[in-house]
């Protein structure tokens, strides 16, 4: 449903739409979504936005700039729930709480369609033939537990085609954190055995593991294997040392401990994960557009967006009081199948992980608060220092990497006063330029930047800093010139003599001018942190065009070599060692390879 994009009577759209739930889209002038919302009686709830009561400045700048509602209609207000979490995510409505978290979650993956599993880290699509256990809150806490099934069960944790060509054990058996399988080692049956142990402790049954491994040094015992049963001992007191640190309670639960701390229009959720009755850890959230949200608010749009697409435990603790506390454990239950309770008024052991959490929350948004004052500052001495007229609300870096010219790589990193602006990174593979020329290199990715930009109607940035002296700074100056785009301030950084981190020379364009900020000056502390994150983000995609280049086969660059002949050399030979060691009639004994092709291989390799 829609109104005339200059005038637009709320009332009257309300008053014609059903009294049904569903979800409400609101729109602005130029068809930008405003904030989605979920309601049981859609005409009841969309009308209170217009009627005569007393409402926030946020609302009231929202309800402002409507000109247009769409309504999507759903059976149930559970319906609903799931619709409108979809829609906020791929929408990103203006005054929507958001929580940014588009990485998918970390698992652990046993490779279970192996002979030998292996336990590994994973992220993305799952395979119905491997068994995945998670999520866990963070890569770090999926790294810990993995290190301690490997200490604890010793399950392999190397690479299937690292696997496949062993011929004596590798340091993971010395140190006693594998059975080495790859070389027979370990039979089949134990080692199995270590994998299901494995898997019942990640599920939580601790007690049967103890009581598996028991039955097992007794039995070792009684056959006088006592190396063996020895063995089984240290696991045994390894796990029970494990649980006496890490466990919360004697019963094994999984619980989410959700914590919310708001501050200066600002918020941080922590969230602690109990698996098994064991803590995997705790990740911060940092939700954004909280700004006149209450706390029950931004914390339910907070659980519906994460479990959007994560299956919740079968219990969650939260700090506040929701109103739709009752549907969204509903929700989450149908959909994961298993009852789901939403706990806010926790008790005892429960309450002291919540306030424990919610400690940390504080903690942790002071933390960025305090960040993000000390960034401002460091903005407006740079404003100060360049003589700019207005502080720069963002600014972009330029820098070059490769070795003696070869896989030449520019990068271009956007800070702004919040700090790092990932998502407008971007890496060019540069070529056509003469390896080595720096210049060329710098013209080049600045070229494809703001033709880009220009192209595509992006953001321009307020200030512009090239990783250089005046040359890289002349290239600067004549792409800009090229695109109109003389208005933007442009300094080139210089190591300077000594070479030292904040002592660089800073070189302006206009007007020409070279300064010296010092170590000292907070001006120069944020030049340096974004010139070392321009040159982290450059060297990092160098490093991987280098080692593409070097474990690409040679064979590739010949004419009539494809995939199937270059397998079938390579194993002929053993290796391109061997091809290369070959004559025109070995080459030609291959299947696959003529007469005039093994001529061709031969000089193409020498």
């Amino acid at each position: 449903m829609a109104a005339g994009k200059q005038t637009f009577d709320g009332k009257a759209v309300a008053s014609r739409l059903p009294t049904r739930p569903g979800i409400y889209l609101m729109k602005d002038a130029d068809d930008t979504p405003l904030y989605v919302g979920k309601a049981k009686n859609l005409r009841k709830r969309v009308s209170s936005y217009f009627d005569a009561r007393p409402k926030g400045d946020r609302i009231m700048r929202m309800v402002a700039r409507i000109r247009q509602i769409e309504v999507s209609l759903t059976r149930t207000e559970g319906e609903a729930l799931l619709l409108e979490n979809e829609w906020i995510k791929s929408l990103m409505p203006r005054y929507n709480v958001l929580l940014r978290d588009d990485k998918s979650y970390p698992l652990i993956v046993f490779n279970t369609d192996h002979e030998f599993p292996r336990i590994a880290f994973h992220r993305g699509a799952q395979e119905k033939a491997k068994t995945y256990f998670g999520p866990f809150p963070s890569a770090s806490s999926v790294r810990e537990s993995i290190n301690l099934i490997q200490k604890l069960f010793r399950i392999r944790n190397c690479e299937d085609s690292y696997f496949a060509h062993r011929n004596r054990p590798c340091l993971q058996y010395q140190i006693r954190r594998c059975t080495a399988p790859c070389v027979g080692l370990v039979l089949r049956k134990d080692y199995d055995e270590q994998v299901q142990d494995a898997m019942l402790f990640l599920r939580g049954r601790n007690q049967k593991v103890m009581t598996r491994m028991i039955a097992r040094m007794e039995q070792a015992a009684a056959d006088l294997e006592f190396e063996t049963a020895a063995m089984y001992r240290d696991q045994i007191n390894a796990l029970k040392q494990m649980q006496a640190q890490q466990f919360i309670s004697g019963r094994q639960l999984d619980i989410d401990f959700i914590a919310l701390h708001q501050e200066m229009s600002q918020a941080c959720v922590q969230m602690v994960s109990v698996r098994g009755g064991r803590n995997l850890g705790q990740r911060n959230f940092f939700p954004s557009q909280t700004e006149g949200h209450s706390g029950a608010k931004v914390l339910e749009a907070f659980l519906g967006q994460y479990y959007r697409k994560r299956s919740p435990p079968s219990d969650i603790v939260i700090s506040e009081t929701l109103d739709d506390e009752a549907l969204l454990a509903e929700v989450f239950s149908e959909a994961t199948g298993h009852k789901v309770r939403i706990q806010s008024r926790p008790r005892g052991q429960r309450k002291k992980m919540l306030e424990s959490a919610q400690r940390n929350a504080h903690q942790a948004l002071q933390m960025r608060l305090a960040g993000k004052a000390n960034v401002s500052a460091q903005f407006e001495s740079l404003q100060n220092e360049l003589g700019l007229e207005d502080v720069p609300a963002s600014v972009e870096c330029f820098d070059i990497s490769h070795t003696a010219g070869n896989q030449t790589v520019g990068a271009c990193v956007v800070f702004d006063a919040g700090g790092a602006v990932k998502s407008r990174y971007r890496r060019y593979n540069l070529k056509g330029i003469t390896p080595g020329d720096d210049y060329a290199a710098m013209h080049q990715v600045l070229t494809r930047r703001y033709g880009r930009i220009q192209a595509e109607d992006g953001m321009l940035p307020d200030l512009l800093i090239i990783d250089g002296g005046k040359g890289q700074l002349n290239q600067a100056m004549d792409v800009l010139a090229e695109f109109g785009l003389n208005g933007i301030p442009i300094v080139g950084i210089a190591k300077g003599r000594s070479r030292r981190a904040g002592h660089e020379e800073w070189i302006t364009a206009s007007p020409a001018r070279s300064l010296r900020p010092g170590p000292e000056s907070p001006a120069s502390h944020l030049v340096q942190q974004i010139r070392d994150e321009a040159h982290r983000f450059a060297i990092t995609g160098h490093r991987g065009q280098r080692q593409k280049a070097a474990t690409k086969s040679r064979l590739e660059n010949i004419p009539g070599i494809g995939a199937g002949r270059r397998r079938a050399l390579l194993t002929h030979f053993g290796g391109l060692q061997g091809v290369m060691k070959a004559g025109v009639e070995e080459l030609s004994s291959v299947p696959g390879i003529s007469k005039n092709l093994a001529n061709q291989i031969y000089r193409a390799l020498h």
